[in-house]
């Protein structure tokens, strides 16, 4: 299970409550140890399921990756981010280039807020952009095929 700072906070008061707590008590310090260890086993139960319940609340920031093709060479990451935010919250670009020679390979992925995908593909899609027709579609799920496979 993995502890977030909202978790901590919660474990932590019950860890100095019950250190307090067990130091007043005349117990031997292994049997306060482990008593305070079960009613954290207790309490975390309770604090990490409420947790969740808000997270789920909270976690609307589902996203999309777009493909964006027929891009101009000079368009750089800033100027996509500035052209999609316009439909959606974006959330990141990546503008492919060429491993040998740096240059832009006129595509690349937009990562935006899953609500607005589609209005984004909608209104970009077949768009004028630095007299060039844009070509935006949801990108497709990255293949995982071993490159040892492919000789």
């Amino acid at each position: 299970m993995k502890l977030s700072n909202q978790n901590l906070i919660p474990i932590l008061a019950i860890a100095v409550g019950g250190g307090i707590l067990f130091t007043i008590l005349p117990l031997p310090s292994g049997l306060a140890f482990a008593l305070g260890a079960i009613a954290v086993g207790f309490a975390l139960p309770y604090f990490t399921s409420s947790q969740s319940k808000s997270s789920q609340v909270d976690n609307s920031q589902s996203s999309k990756t777009l493909y964006v093709g027929n891009l101009p060479y000079r368009a750089n990451e800033n100027e996509v981010k500035k052209l999609f935010s316009e439909y959606g919250e974006v959330f990141a670009v990546r503008l492919m280039k060429d491993k040998r020679t740096g240059k832009r390979r006129g595509f690349g992925f937009v990562v935006i807020n899953s609500k607005d995908a589609d209005h984004a593909i909608e209104q970009l899609n077949n768009k004028e952009y630095g007299q060039r027709t844009l070509k935006v579609r949801e990108a497709n799920e990255p293949k995982n095929g071993d490159s040892s496979e492919i000789r």
